[in-house]
């Protein structure tokens, strides 16, 4: 198990534009259980399936397991578990010797952009880039779980 400390926040549209972005990887993710202090999730990225279980937030902490399992099987289990589905762009940037991971959204939740951080302390000092936003961290419409079954376009 891991803990998992992540802050997040919005991006400014005209400034992300600007951002040599490089080439982003596509995601798709699923929700196997989603519910208060526990979400069990079904990704895959590029060539890879993912299996990842998250406990209850805590601040902007949550403990994490997160497990490889082969795409195939990924497949099948967003295909007969999943009622719906997380389509996203991840950029991985690198500012002032810290690591950003900004999720262009698709399909439904088209037109949100979120950036995360992940920290090693919650209290862990970093620099923001001068392209994000206000900070989204205690707010749950920002978890992908709640965009799986809440999509942004609704809002």
């Amino acid at each position: 198990m891991t803990t998992e400390i992540e802050r997040k926040f919005l991006v400014k549209p005209e400034l992300w534009l600007t951002v040599n972005k490089g080439t982003g990887k596509q995601y798709v993710q699923g929700y196997l259980l989603t519910e208060p202090g526990k979400t069990i999730r079904v990704r895959i990225g590029g060539d890879q399936g993912f299996l990842t279980i998250k406990g209850a937030t805590k601040g902007i902490s949550r403990s994490e397991f997160e497990y490889e399992i082969p795409v195939a099987d990924a497949e099948q289990l967003l295909k007969q578990f999943c009622a719906a589905l997380v389509a996203k762009t991840r950029y991985e940037i690198e500012h002032k010797g810290k690591h950003w991971e900004v999720d262009v959204f698709a399909g439904d939740n088209e037109g949100l952009v979120v950036a995360e951080i992940e920290l090693a302390a919650e209290d862990e000092a970093f620099e923001l880039p001068d392209w994000v936003d206000q900070e989204v961290s205690d707010d749950e419409r920002y978890y992908n779980a709640y965009l799986s079954a809440r999509p942004y376009k609704t809002w």
